[in-house]
């Protein structure tokens, strides 16, 4: 590991001055050329009309249905509101399998509608359900699984559709972080009955806030769209319970933007990770989850796993190091949906069993990346990482007993 003396001593953890003024962030939104957003919202409200499936939303629905690689896009107005209109129109009641290492949207999607989440174990190399587990909670009361393609790293299609044929369940997948990945050469957003994309402004495509449900199922498309627009499907004419879930026009604006700069934001993406790749090489206990062979990646997430037998320092310290340097790392997905209200307070009989998701709970950090980093930024990370790990025992006598310490274990 590189000796960087000078720098050991002015960590902004111990007292000296943070290694950036601004603070870099996970999840950084992805800006595209203003002067095509502004002209597109010159349009917008030129017309008058600012959501109903304006002209804006159908030219983003269909750009979306054609890199997912199916036929239809139901664009809504956020990722979450999306989960839960799928799930209502794919009939699903009583239990639906899905990781507990996950952002808590995907669960609580489910309970929203009266749907018992039924959290199963993780793959400890891939972060993605593990197929056996799956297979094992599946009883008379599941009429589901919901897969979650985790860091835009598809999960186990095959394994889980050949599950889901074989008992007769619906599976759709949670792809908040995989827009634009690829699965041995086959889209996102392709795989079982249908996906679901956040457009957040955290991630890789984003408008602002909105979301997408993709399918190539002509019957449930048509559910789609009815549920997310009242159920109407005429002028004062509903055939069916619905809510309103509809995207606006000034955010399928900043969304076609968006697509405009997708390739060349995944070319810095994928610089920036390899910068990282450098950044980490040398240093003990810390492992870059990398693309599974065969499977394109946006590079929008860099996760990471801390062994502190290794690395010397805990996950949660190195974490506390680095925010203070205003490098805004985060626990993701801490400490797992299975330890969250209301989920905690209602185990199944015998409790939780999910050692593998306990285990990276415990590991897992994310860094900033993405196009809205730099690889200059990434060296000087890297080199704030670097000097974190050497001073390792003063930054554990310096807050082992401290409150800030107390409230990162919490």
């Amino acid at each position: 590991m590189p000796m960087l003396p000078d720098r050991t001593r002015s960590l902004a953890i111990l007292g000296g001055r943070s290694a950036f003024a601004q603070p870099r962030h996970v999840g950084a939104p992805n800006i595209g050329d203003r002067r095509r957003f502004y002209r597109r919202l010159d349009e917008v409200l030129d017309r008058g009309r600012l959501s109903n499936r304006g002209p804006l939303v159908q030219q983003f629905e269909q750009e979306v249905a054609a890199r997912a690689g199916v036929k239809h896009c139901v664009a809504m107005c956020n990722g979450t509101t999306a989960l839960q209109i799928a799930a209502s129109a794919l009939g699903l009641s009583a239990e639906v399998i899905v990781p507990s290492f996950t952002f808590v949207a995907t669960a609580h999607a489910l309970k929203w509608q009266g749907i018992q989440p039924v959290f199963a174990d993780i793959d400890p190399r891939t972060h993605n359900l593990n197929a056996s587990s799956v297979e094992s909670l599946i009883t008379p009361r599941t009429t589901g699984i919901l897969g979650v393609h985790l860091w835009g790293r598809p999960g186990p299609v095959v394994d889980l559709q050949d599950i889901a044929d074989r008992h007769n369940l619906a599976l759709f997948f949670d792809a908040a972080h995989a827009f634009g990945c690829k699965h041995g050469g086959q889209p996102v957003g392709s795989f079982g009955r249908c996906e679901i994309f956040s457009f957040h402004a955290t991630k890789f495509v984003n408008t602002g806030e909105g979301g997408a449900v993709v399918t190539d199922d002509d019957g449930l498309a048509r559910c789609l769209r009815l549920q997310q627009n009242f159920g109407f499907t005429g002028l004062d004419q509903v055939e069916s319970l619905g809510v309103n879930g509809k995207m606006s026009e000034l955010a399928a604006a900043l969304g076609l933007t968006s697509l405009e700069g997708m390739t060349a934001w995944m070319a810095r993406a994928r610089e920036v990770h390899d910068a990282w790749g450098e950044a980490l090489a040398p240093l003990p206990g810390l492992s870059l989850l990398t693309p599974e062979p065969g499977d394109d990646s946006n590079y929008q997430y860099l996760a990471v796993e801390v062994d502190d037998g290794e690395s010397g320092l805990s996950r949660d310290l190195i974490v506390q190091a680095l925010r203070a340097e205003n490098i805004l790392a985060r626990r993701y997905f801490h400490p797992g949906c299975h330890r969250m209200e209301p989920y905690v307070s209602e185990p199944p009989p015998g409790g939780y069993h999910l050692p593998a998701t306990e285990h990276i709970c415990r590991r897992i950090m994310v860094l900033p990346a993405g196009a809205a980093v730099t690889p200059a930024d990434v060296r000087r990370m890297g080199e704030a990482l670097a000097a974190i790990l050497a001073s390792g025992p003063a930054i554990r006598n310096a807050l082992t007993d401290s409150p800030a310490r107390k409230e990162c274990k919490a």
